[in-house]
């Protein structure tokens, strides 16, 4: 083994031991707990070579030593495997969210799922309009001169808006038009939706125009990105667990109450998805959050990702098995969207 690996051995076993013990970690404890097959002296040299590499820091007079960030993040870049879940993990999840009736209890499921698998703050994402493909546009008549559009979208979004009409109109116009958005929109992603509506007036019927033109303000503002998408976070009370791993909680709820916040982590999981993400202490632009680390993963239909899913917790969290929960979870949720 050779000095680099070695010195690599070593940061793990510290950042094992500070995870299980929240302690201090010295180089006895190193010889005593894992077999590293060199003497004191060789570890009290590494350790301080990995000090000056500003990987690990001796928070008081102690001999200990603790993971910075950057610490941190070389252990989880050199992870070699996550801690799998166990069968019993596999059928819970299964058996909790598998009794789910829409994409609102799937998602709140999971959440729930999530927090108390890994006993941290959990986050999911609803999927972004902008992602999903429009499954079905429904054109239901309440009235002659009133009816209800609801677009309903492949990730199970359900978007409804009542339209007041300016005259009566009969039913079999109302149907001709569903018939003829559907043909044109169904399968089509929401972001190009804007473009086809916009052509709609001229490959219409002319006794269809005027309900189109009706229709159409309605639409786009149900097809439009709105200005902020909708998160569920689960598992808050957790961090009263954890007041030994945060400098402070209040920087930590207040960021969790800016959804732009956590909505800007996810959406970089949806990009960079099927990888897990963990986004540790300092390399979280939000403040509050330099305390804590982040991890999330996308989830979507057919290997395209449309929303992430991801916890929050302290810096001393087992990375390892809390990768594995929240890439399980995440899958799990994407096929449940595909089933539906």
């Amino acid at each position: 083994m050779g000095v680099e690996e070695r010195k690599l051995e070593v940061l793990r076993a510290i950042v094992a031991d500070y995870i299980a013990t929240s302690e201090p970690v010295g180089s006895k404890g190193l010889v005593d707990r894992h077999n590293l097959g060199v003497s004191s002296a060789t570890i009290r040299n590494d350790m301080a070579a990995l000090e000056e590499e500003g990987l690990i820091v001796q928070p008081h007079t102690s001999a200990g030593r603790v993971p910075t960030d950057a610490g941190y993040r070389l252990f989880v870049d050199r992870l070699t495997e996550i801690k799998p879940l166990s069968s019993a993990e596999r059928r819970a999840i299964a058996t909790f969210l598998d009794g789910a009736v829409d994409l609102d209890d799937v998602l709140h499921r999971a959440v729930r799922a999530l927090a108390q698998l890994t006993r941290n703050v959990a986050v999911v994402q609803y999927p972004t309009l902008s992602r999903s493909k429009v499954r079905h546009l429904e054109l239901v008549m309440i009235s002659t001169t009133r009816l209800m559009l609801v677009l309903i979208t492949d990730t199970g979004r359900v978007e409804q808006r009542l339209v007041d009409l300016p005259a009566p109109t009969a039913e079999s116009a109302v149907y001709e038009l569903r018939a003829t958005l559907n043909a044109r929109l169904r399968d089509r992603t929401l972001a190009e939706t804007p473009e086809i509506v916009g052509e709609l007036p001229t490959q219409v019927e002319p006794s269809l125009r005027g309900l189109l033109a009706t229709l159409t303000s309605v639409l786009l503002e149900v097809l439009v990105e709105p200005s902020s998408d909708r998160i569920v976070l689960g598992g808050t009370a957790n961090l009263n667990n954890q007041t030994l791993d945060f400098p402070a909680i209040r920087p930590v709820l207040e960021a969790l109450e800016e959804q732009v916040v956590l909505l800007r982590l996810l959406d970089q999981s949806v990009s960079s998805s099927p990888n897990v993400l963990v986004h540790i202490g300092n390399e979280n632009e939000h403040e509050g959050l330099v305390g804590a680390s982040v991890v999330s993963s996308g989830y979507g239909l057919h290997g395209a990702a449309v929303a992430a899913v991801g916890v929050l917790g302290p810096r001393r969290m087992d990375y390892a098995y809390t990768m594995a929960r929240v890439a399980a979870v995440a899958r799990y949720v994407g096929t449940l969207l595909e089933e539906r």
